[in-house]
C-alpha cells in the first residue's frame, strides 16, 4: 500500500510535466498486473517462499488505446506459464472471429497480398498457429451453442435473407448463399434463430436448413418473408404450413425493371396505393385495377403483378399493427448490412467454417443487443391473427415434410 501511495503522489507532484490522468492509469494498470503476477507466482519480487511456483521474467511492451490516450504497459512475463490481463482483451467475439479467419487462410496457405497486409495492420504476425487453433475452439463453441439452441414458445413470423459470399473449394473460388433466419415470438421479441452455409438455389439445401430450425423447436410459425428464390420458396412450402410472403422491396425492383428509369416514381406511386388500403379485400381490388391501367403501355409489368398479387400482399391479411415489418425483409437489411462490412474485409473465405465462425460470431453479438432493446413487436395484436380474413389462396397447403 505504501508503494501504491508513494507512486500516485510522484504523479501528483509532476502533473505539469504530461497528461495527469493518462499517467495514473498507467501506473494503476501497472500496479493491478503487478499484484496479478504476485499470485500466480505465490510470492511478491524478492520474496523468499515455499509456496513459489515460478519466477518473473522480463517483460513485454503492450499498447492500450483509451479515452485518455494510448496506455504504455509492461506486461509481466513468466518462466513457466503464461500471464494476460482481462483488461487487454478488448476485442469482441466477431472481432476474435475476422482475426481467427484471416490467420487460417495465412496458415493454410491460401492468403493473398491483401489478406497479408491485414494481418500485419492488426499486429497479428506473431500469433502462433497453436494460439489461432485456441482461439477458433472457443468461438467455433460460443457460436455453435447460440446457432443450435432449443426455440420455445410460438414464433408467428420468420424473415429469411441470403447474403452471397465467395470460398474456395476444392482449388476453386465459387459463391455461397449464407441464409439468415430471424422470428418474432408472441412476446414481441425478435431473435436471430439460424444461420445456413449451401448453393444459392438448391432446394434441398434450403429443405434440410428449415427442417433443422424446426427440429430445434421453432412452431406456430404463420408467415414466412423471403425473397422469390426459387428453391427457397419451395422449401418453405415444403416444410411449413405458412402463408408466405414476397419481399415487397425486391419485387418493386423487379417491376421497375419494365419501365423506363424516367418513369420509375409515377409507376411506383400508382402501385404503393393498394399497399396505402386498409385491408387485403381493399388492396387486391386496387392492384387490379392498377394493373389494368399499366397494361397498354407495360404489358409485361402487368402480367407480372397479375401473377405475383397474392404473394406481394400475403401480409394485409394480418394484423396492422405489425404490417409495417412483415412486407419485407428490410427489418433485417441493417443485419444484413453488417455481415457483409466484416466479410468484405476477409473478401475470399478459405472454407465453409470459417465462414460460420465469422458471420455466426456478428449474429452472436447482434442477438445479444435485440433482447437488451424494447418490444419489436405490439404483443396485443398477436391475438388478433387468426381472426384477419386470410385470403385462402395465399394459405400454403402442401403438407409439411
Amino acid at each position: 500500500m505504501t508503494k501504491t501511495n508513494m507512486d500516485l503522489s510522484a504523479l501528483l507532484a509532476k502533473h505539469d510535466q504530461g497528461d495527469l490522468l493518462r499517467n495514473i492509469a498507467e501506473a494503476v494498470l501497472q500496479l493491478i498486473m503487478e499484484a496479478d503476477v504476485d499470485g500466480l507466482i505465490g510470492a511478491g519480487r524478492h520474496e523468499r517462499s515455499g509456496e513459489r511456483t515460478t519466477w518473473r521474467n522480463g517483460y513485454r511492451e503492450r499498447a492500450l488505446d483509451t479515452r485518455l490516450g494510448t496506455l504504455n504497459l509492461r506486461v509481466p512475463k513468466l518462466r513457466q506459464g503464461s500471464y494476460f490481463p482481462g483488461f487487454l482483451e478488448v476485442r469482441k467475439t466477431s472481432e476474435q472471429a475476422l482475426v481467427a479467419v484471416m490467420q487460417e487462410a495465412w496458415i493454410g496457405g491460401v492468403s493473398t497480398r491483401r489478406v497479408d497486409e491485414l494481418v500485419q495492420a492488426m499486429g497479428l504476425g506473431g500469433i502462433s498457429k497453436s494460439t489461432v487453433s485456441k482461439l477458433c475452439k472457443d468461438i467455433d463453441e460460443r457460436v455453435g451453442e447460440f446457432l443450435n439452441r432449443p426455440l420455445t414458445g410460438e414464433w408467428p413470423y420468420v424473415w429469411l435473407d441470403a447474403t452471397y459470399l465467395k470460398v474456395r473449394q476444392g482449388g476453386r473460388i465459387v459463391p455461397v448463399a449464407a441464409i439468415i433466419a430471424v422470428a418474432a415470438n408472441t412476446e414481441g421479441r425478435r431473435e436471430i434463430i439460424g444461420l445456413g452455409i449451401g448453393p444459392s438455389e438448391a432446394e434441398t439445401f434450403w429443405t434440410e436448413f428449415l427442417r433443422s430450425l424446426r427440429a430445434r423447436g421453432l412452431g406456430g410459425v404463420k408467415l414466412v418473408i423471403s425473397d422469390a428464390h426459387t428453391g427457397l420458396k419451395a422449401a418453405i412450402a415444403r416444410v411449413f404450413e405458412a402463408t408466405w410472403q414476397r419481399c415487397r422491396v425486391h419485387w418493386m425492383r423487379n417491376a421497375l425493371a419494365h419501365v423506363s428509369r424516367g418513369q420509375h416514381t409515377v409507376v411506383a406511386a400508382a402501385i404503393r396505393q393498394a399497399f396505402d388500403q386498409p385491408d387485403r379485400g381493399h388492396a387486391g381490388e386496387t392492384w387490379r385495377k392498377v394493373s389494368e391501367q399499366l397494361r397498354p403501355r407495360w404489358p409485361k409489368l402487368a402480367d407480372l403483378m397479375d401473377a405475383s398479387e397474392h404473394d406481394v400482399l400475403a401480409y394485409m391479411s394480418f394484423p396492422r399493427q405489425h404490417r409495417t415489418k412483415l412486407h419485407s425483409t428490410n427489418p433485417i437489411e441493417r443485419l444484413n448490412k453488417e455481415v457483409k462490412r466484416r466479410a468484405d474485409v476477409v473478401g475470399i473465405f478459405p472454407n465453409e467454417a470459417s465462414i460460420m465462425r465469422l458471420i455466426g460470431a456478428v449474429l452472436f453479438e447482434q442477438n445479444d443487443e435485440w433482447q437488451t432493446a424494447s418490444r419489436y413487436m405490439m404483443v396485443e395484436a398477436f391475438t388478433q391473427i387468426d381472426k384477419e380474413e386470410i385470403d385462402p389462396i395465399l394459405s400454403i397447403t402442401t403438407k409439411a415434410a
